[in-house]
């Protein structure tokens, strides 16, 4: 059995938003290659699954559009080795009540000053690279995870702390996943990528906002689908309820950011 992501997080193919630099979606595809099988029937497949998905979501800031994505993709489901596009985990224990990992991810950027004129005079938000550990522990009736991420590019200088619980149902060909937790950002992720505005970046229209170390809670929901030994068809959805020191920066434009995706992909 097999668990969450922070997220990370995931639904096959799916979440190749993740190899679109341009895409700011953050959906939590979790843990599912915990559930890997190298079955024909089995609804998270071992190895190389290439696909595409469509992916829409609410935009960040208020000078952003929503925005769909028609993206292609590939993810890959190992032993010891899962990699979903932006991110990768490689397991360096795991049996039936107790997996622990090593993480690594790469966040894009979302917020450019020379493409959005509400943005003049910011710095622009570029991307970094993060690494970090996880754990899970796994239930019968749950996967409790925890995973602790923080920039190593000097970017952001910051840090995540994700605490979550996933409940698997699987019937036969078919995984249903619902999840919630709470992601944890320090003050320096959370203002980098999720609304501060410093003093140097302040206008009349635009006042400084310091989002001060955030709490968010999430759910989400993963399911997959073994169409034929061949092909599997994956569904996600991710909403994150803004802790107040993000929904009320005043380049927000939400309570909080939904994202959802469905993806089909080939299983080589």
């Amino acid at each position: 059995m097999r668990g969450f992501s922070p997220f990370a997080i995931a639904l096959s193919i799916l979440l190749p938003l993740l190899l679109c630099p341009s895409a700011r979606a953050d959906v939590e595809l979790g843990s599912l290659d915990l559930f890997a099988q190298d079955n024909p029937d089995s609804p998270v497949p071992t190895g190389l699954v290439l696909g595409g998905a469509v992916i829409s979501g609410q935009a960040r800031y208020k000078a952003q559009d929503n925005s769909t994505y028609i993206v292609p993709g590939a993810v890959y489901f190992g032993e010891q080795f899962m990699f979903l596009g932006d991110r990768a985990r490689y397991y360096f224990h795991k049996d039936d009540t107790f997996a622990a990992y090593g993480y690594g991810r790469l966040r894009f950027g979302n917020l450019d000053p020379d493409e959005e004129a509400a943005f003049r005079g910011m710095d622009k938000r570029e991307w970094e690279l993060e690494a970090g550990v996880g754990a899970s522990i796994i239930t019968p009736y749950a996967l409790l995870s925890a995973r602790i991420s923080t920039d190593v590019t000097g970017r952001s200088n910051g840090q995540e702390l994700l605490l979550w619980a996933d409940f698997p149902i699987v019937m036969d060909k078919l995984l249903v996943m619902p999840g919630m937790g709470v992601m944890i950002r320090s003050d320096k992720m959370a203002n980098y990528y999720f609304g501060g505005v410093s003093e140097s970046e302040a206008t009349a229209q635009r006042p400084a906002w310091d989002t001060g170390t955030t709490f968010s809670p999430m759910v989400g929901i993963i399911t997959s689908y073994r169409f034929s030994p061949q092909w599997v068809g994956m569904f996600a959805a991710n909403y994150e309820y803004y802790d107040k020191g993000i929904a009320n920066s005043p380049l927000v434009q939400h309570p909080g950011e939904l994202y959802a995706g469905f993806a089909v992909g080939y299983i080589w």
